[in-house]
């Protein structure tokens, strides 16, 4: 069994901290860090940080390109990255004392060729792999991309996670996936309502089991979390902290929990584990470390709230 992890649009994330920002003037920081950024390469950051190991697959282009699959492999994560012309994005984080701006480069074109070479790649996935697919769809590739690589993966006997928004997400619904992550932000765009609270999401999450998901958890922010499964509906609290870096907590969740299922077999501990990975990374200014994961796993408590879907 691997996991696999799939990341269309990786990038250096540039962040930047300059203490009183001046529009139009001169700064300088007081400090400055680079590492690879992309929503399933964080996934694979800490899952190897978990003691999983992963392969990060995707595609990846020119000078920035080869910082992200150097880095990744002094982790000590193993790359099947496809070569595409053109420089890897870079994207900008500028922290002030008070804000946090991002500015997200738009990536490299990815061919026909290019794109039918990461179908093969699907193609040789095993019974029981796992592929995560996680983040944005570049638009030089088809809008339905993730849902074909999804019916590809299930034909092979893989299981399937997605972390993703918008009609993609429901695309990828309809194909069975064991696993997707919708914040309560992305679940109400889904279906053009407003979320507040976690009474509101439930409904809707339930309706992304009947459409086909497995397990669906919602993340709400500082209200914690939904595991929304066929048989019950679980809320897990969030841990006290400081929360430091929003970058990255939704993809430590899905890291944590795939980490513990894989190891135990359980959604529910595995769920509480994500949310405490989640939550530790939220705490860190980057991606957070076992030891943090460790520290919270007992601080987040999980209440059973309901049942699940009865599926005809």
């Amino acid at each position: 069994m691997m996991i696999y992890t799939c990341t269309l649009n990786p990038s250096v994330d540039y962040v930047v901290h300059v203490q009183d920002f001046q529009l139009g003037e001169l700064n300088r920081m007081s400090f400055d860090v680079k590492y690879p950024g992309g929503k399933g390469i964080n996934v694979s950051r800490v899952l190897k940080r978990a003691g999983v190991e992963s392969k990060a697959l995707g595609f990846v282009g020119g000078f920035t390109g080869s910082y992200v699959e150097e880095f990744l492999n002094e982790e000590g994560i193993s790359t099947n990255f496809i070569h595409v012309n053109g420089d890897s994005r870079i994207n900008i984080k500028l922290k002030t004392d008070e804000t946090e701006t991002e500015i997200n480069g738009q990536g490299p074109e990815v061919s026909n060729d290019q794109f039918r070479q990461l179908i093969k790649q699907v193609e040789s996935l095993q019974n029981d792999d796992v592929l995560v697919l996680a983040g944005s769809i570049p638009s030089s590739l088809p809008s339905d991309f993730y849902s074909k690589l999804t019916k590809i993966a299930k034909k092979q006997g893989a299981k399937v996670v997605v972390d993703a928004s918008g009609k993609v997400l429901l695309d990828i619904v309809e194909q069975g996936p064991f696993f997707i992550k919708p914040n309560h932000h992305e679940l109400g765009e889904l279906f053009d309502v407003t979320i507040k609270t976690p009474e509101e999401a439930i409904p809707y999450g339930q309706r992304l089991l009947e459409l086909g998901a497995e397990n669906v958890a919602i993340s709400m922010a500082g209200k914690g979390a939904l595991l929304i499964t066929k048989e019950a509906i679980y809320q897990a609290s969030v841990p006290k902290g400081t929360v430091k870096n929003s970058v990255g907590a939704g993809d430590s969740l899905v890291a944590g929990y795939l980490a513990d299922y894989l190891q135990k077999g359980d959604v529910v501990e595995a769920f509480r584990t994500g949310v405490a990975t989640g939550s530790a990374t939220a705490f860190s200014l980057e991606l957070c470390t076992q030891e943090d994961v460790e520290r919270l796993i007992p601080k987040v408590e999980i209440k059973k709230i309901g049942l699940g879907v009865v599926l005809a």
